[in-house]
């Protein structure tokens, strides 16, 4: 679900799908897509996730029935936000009009894969799912929208639980599945939503690991001489220090380009997202700082996200600030070029801007990267276009 600071978040606005279609045909009908779904393939959904997916594209779970969870996280668009909105496409518009978020919608492909929020004995920290980790798991983050007054914006379990009471065929399909004392409190009924909801998460529609990566992996294909290049690139320079391959035993598994740790990488201030969220000039987002208070090392610490569909899932960081991925790449080669040109960014123009926490910068893996030229950085986007889904594939061309 869409992330968001405290009392304010981020989600959508209008969804395209009003209507329950029946369970029996809810996995060939509820997303519409150029490219086939999981269960366009063949993959068959647990009756749980059958549900989680119609309550996925529900907007009547919103306070004022403008949105659901796919409003924000479309199927067509790798599962973010492909609306703009006054500040472009860095945040998402929320259920009240107006309403806009603090933090750029991350996507939900693979996300069921994220590990539990952890200390470690050396005081860093990993895991967890939103930019700060704050949730464990996927049905404790399917709760937080739901809540939030400028996400789905419902004021409680008890109104929640109201929405789904109102659909007979929720009510049949809720004491099926959960039981005939689903509805004995609306906590219990919030609970079983979110079970749904991360149900339906936890299928191959969200993990398909498929891209030109995975096939070239499998031999099916092979890659470019420019994606060669670019993977080689991405190895020797330092984006494998926080993006690296996860491996099992040295054999080939399921990678996800994410140590799931968490870094300040500098990041200046969207200065547009800052005006719109009412936070004040004077206000930081401190990130896991903030979902962690009293640790001050962990002050302007967000976590890093997967790099899989990575070219089709911008704007770029917790704050939407870059557009392009190019521009997003072009920034860590400020860290370790002496030259001019890379001490400015190519969308506005102008020098990169000051750090939005100067403190805690992880400047030992920042600048442990070769100085990339043209060529390398050229190379290192076509490398991560193949990390795109075969469903999303395109959406490169456009």
């Amino acid at each position: 679900m869409p992330d968001s600071i405290g009392p304010r978040g981020r989600l959508a606005s209008r969804s395209t799908v009003a209507l329950i279609p029946a369970l029996a045909v809810l996995a060939a009908s509820f997303l519409v897509s150029d490219a086939p779904t999981a269960a366009d393939q063949g993959v068959s959904l647990s009756p749980v996730a059958q549900l989680g997916a119609q309550l996925f594209v529900d907007p009547n779970l919103s306070r004022n029935r403008t949105q659901s969870c796919a409003t924000c996280h479309s199927p067509d668009h790798a599962f973010t936000d492909p609306r703009p909105t006054a500040v472009g496409r860095a945040v998402s518009a929320g259920d009240t009009a107006g309403a806009l978020g603090d933090r750029n919608t991350p996507t939900l492909m693979y996300a069921s894969m994220t590990p539990p929020f952890t200390r470690h004995p050396d005081g860093k920290a990993t895991g967890g799912l939103f930019w700060d980790g704050r949730a464990d798991t996927l049905e404790e983050q399917a709760k937080g929208p739901l809540l939030n007054p400028v996400e789905m914006n419902m004021p409680d379990s008890a109104a929640v639980a109201a929405r789904i009471a109102e659909n007979a065929a929720y009510v049949e399909s809720f004491r099926r599945l959960f039981g005939e004392d689903v509805f004995a409190s609306p906590d219990r009924t919030l609970r079983a939503v979110t079970d749904a909801l991360a149900a339906y998460q936890r299928t191959p529609e969200f993990a398909p690991f498929d891209s030109k990566y995975d096939r070239v992996m499998r031999g099916e294909e092979k890659f470019t001489v420019q994606e060669e290049f670019g993977r080689q690139v991405f190895l020797t320079w330092n984006c494998q220090l926080c993006h690296r391959p996860l491996r099992n035993g040295g054999s080939f598994q399921t990678e996800l380009f994410t140590s799931f740790e968490y870094h300040n990488i500098g990041l200046p201030v969207h200065a547009a997202v800052r005006a719109s969220s009412g936070m004040g000039d004077g206000y930081v987002d401190r990130g896991l700082g903030n979902a962690q208070p009293g640790n001050p090392e962990w002050s302007g610490l967000f976590k890093v996200a997967t790099l899989r569909n990575v070219a089709v899932t911008g704007p770029y960081m917790h704050n939407g600030v870059f557009k392009e991925l190019r521009t997003a790449i072009e920034f860590y080669n400020k860290y370790t070029s002496r030259s001019p040109a890379a001490q400015i960014n190519r969308e506005t123009g102008e020098k990169w801007g000051d750090p939005e926490v100067p403190e805690n910068i992880s400047l030992t893996q920042l600048k442990s990267g070769l100085v990339l030229n043209d060529a390398r950085i050229e190379a290192l986007e076509a490398f991560l276009k193949t990390l795109t889904d075969r469903r999303y594939e395109h959406l490169l061309e456009k």
